[in-house]
């Protein structure tokens, strides 16, 4: 009597097909069968990837209302009522107060002297210029090839223009700024036609006919060599994909004409000509909804072996988000509206504040419901999320907002509030340079330059 034993299922990057005459691809994620009896490294014996990526708010915190102050860095993050939505992450996060941001006597060019200096270990000598390349671009260049995208940059508030990531004042980022095109550009052909070089999906069809119909006898050939386990988790998968387009696919119907909707102009707003001619302004529940959606892609993207580096742009530093039915933008809010008397705050520019952390917290749902391995995706990811701004009011740069989200496979510890001392804000990058394991042993420029990494939270 014989026995036929399965054979185990080859890593596979994705299943492809056709839909409307063009190639589109859809992902896998580490299954059981890709990875070792204990769900901590691939079958091969290498490790799971470690992601590195950056999440951005504009306009920062307002101060006594964020996160409660400290005496010395230890486990524990007492999120107040702004950053109420983080807590239910809290052992996914760190918290670093306390750390500064010397200018070395330049001017504080507002909202772009802190996420420069933070970002490039370098303060800027004049509005709208990058002195060094950023953090994640150092990163990238060591750590980002292997993978089909060596980056992705998101922009939730719908403005290519408006990125966080630099190699230098003439090269920036350029982000995807629609979830329709961001999904066509992850699940479209990683190839030209050579006969039609110019034709691409229509991602319309893939969101209405499905990009699983192209690849539904790959896929059914491929669920046939895995187990029951493999099996459930790509039924969640599929599902996970087929939601997403029908979320995209309301995207494509005509909204019903508003003529209350009229486009808003620049007038009387400061900053650099760039960041002018790229100034958003886009309600908070849009915003919201986008950002939520293109964090779905992205998970996908990064669990599917597309991505090992990201950037996400939630709101810019000269905020545009306002509120529907209201004119006034949460950045014109930071300054003209009045401290209520009894609460100590500015009461609209704090409800902004903490949309902005209630967007931190679906960036971490989306990252935590994503299971990969014995943990979940954020366990090998480790996040850089800031502002530009301790208080937007005053333009304030020390005591920046700064957490890191993610334990980066284990290199990092979580759910400690890391108290600065007025230590430069540098150290932080320069410990995710080393967690990610950058041979560097320095990072920064003159008063931000630092050799110390931040031990405490490193294994």
């Amino acid at each position: 009597m014989s026995i036929l034993l399965k054979r185990p299922a080859p890593r596979r990057d994705v299943l492809r097909g056709m839909l409307g005459g063009a190639a589109v691809s859809v992902g896998l994620p580490f299954l059981d069968c890709f990875l070792n009896a204990n769900g901590t490294a691939q079958a091969s014996g290498a490790p799971i990837p470690v992601r590195f990526g950056t999440w951005y708010w504009g306009c920062g915190h307002t101060p006594g209302h964020d996160v409660a102050a400290k005496a010395a860095t230890g486990k524990g993050i007492k999120f107040l009522e702004e950053c109420a939505p983080l807590q239910a992450y809290e052992s996914h996060i760190n918290y670093f107060g306390g750390f500064n941001t010397p200018l070395d006597g330049k001017s504080n060019y507002v909202h772009h002297s802190g996420w420069v200096a933070s970002r490039t270990g370098t303060a800027p000598a004049n509005t709208g210029e990058v002195p060094a390349p950023t953090l994640d671009v150092l990163i990238a260049d060591a750590k980002g090839s292997g993978t089909r995208f060596r980056v992705l940059d998101i922009n939730s508030m719908g403005n290519p223009r408006i990125t966080y990531s630099a190699r230098s004042t003439y090269a920036r980022a350029t982000a995807e700024a629609a979830p329709l095109s961001f999904y066509s550009r992850i699940f479209g052909p990683d190839f030209v036609d050579p006969n039609k070089a110019d034709f691409k999906p229509d991602p319309a069809l893939m969101v209405r006919k499905s990009v699983l119909s192209a690849v539904l006898d790959e896929s059914k050939r491929f669920q046939g060599v895995v187990g029951a386990a493999d099996k459930q988790r790509l039924d969640e998968y599929f599902t996970s994909i087929r939601q997403l387009e029908g979320q995209l696919d309301l995207q494509l119907q005509k909204p019903a004409p508003n003529q209350a909707c009229v486009p808003m102009t620049f007038d009387g707003i400061a900053g650099s000509n760039d960041e002018l001619a790229g100034q958003s302004f886009a309600q908070v529940e849009a915003v919201a909804e986008s950002h939520k959606v293109m964090m779905q892609i992205l998970t996908m993207a990064l669990a599917c072996n597309q991505t090992n580096m990201f950037n996400v742009v939630y709101s810019d530093a000269f905020s545009g988000l306002r509120r529907k039915g209201d004119a006034n933008n949460h950045h014109t809010l930071t300054h003209e509206e009045e401290t209520d008397p009894k609460l100590g705050y500015q009461p609209m520019a704090f409800w902004f504040n903490c949309q902005n952390m209630l967007g931190a917290a679906a960036f971490l749902e989306a990252f935590t419901k994503f299971k990969e391995g014995d943990g979940t995706l954020l366990d090998n990811c480790l996040v850089f999320a800031n502002s530009e701004s301790s208080y937007a009011r005053y333009h304030g740069v020390n005591n920046l907002p700064m957490f890191t989200f993610g334990k980066a496979g284990g290199r990092i510890k979580t759910g400690y509030h890391v108290v600065g001392n007025g230590d430069p804000c540098t150290r932080v990058g320069f410990t995710a340079m080393r967690v990610m394991g950058l041979p560097v042993d320095r990072w920064g420029t003159k008063s931000l330059e630092t050799s110390k990494p931040i031990t405490e939270i490193m294994t």
